[in-house]
């Protein structure tokens, strides 16, 4: 089912690229605001909806459906422990550097600006 989804979703994303590649924006009479032709139509409203504009509004709510089905249907799976929680918690030994190895021990006393290590 997932699988079906994904591919509806790809041809929809492809399917608005593609509408609204091919659409005609506002913009393009800009011309007609400067001397030629009706300068009301420029931002005005605009005529009824063509079916580019129709089958883009199509998409994309086929867009958004399968967007939500998608990731509704990937928070319903089995989840797999973090990162957090999948390390080992290995207790701290003198062998692996721990600083908590002996609790009893005292630790080394601080190097002052003097010393050199020998």
């Amino acid at each position: 089912m997932e699988t079906v989804l994904q591919i509806i979703h790809v041809i929809a994303v492809i399917a608005i690229i593609g509408l609204v590649l091919l659409q005609q924006g506002k913009g393009a009479d800009a011309g007609a605001a400067f001397g030629g032709g009706n300068s009301a139509g420029l931002f005005g409203a605009s005529g009824s909806a063509n079916f580019l504009s129709r089958a883009t509004a199509i998409a994309a709510t086929v867009f958004f459906c399968t967007s939500l089905a998608l990731t509704w249907m990937s928070n319903r799976t089995a989840r797999s422990a973090g990162v957090v929680e999948s390390v080992p918690l290995v207790p701290a030994t003198p062998a692996n550097g721990g600083a908590g190895a002996d609790a009893g021990a005292v630790a080394p006393a601080p190097a002052k600006v003097g010393d050199v290590p020998q």
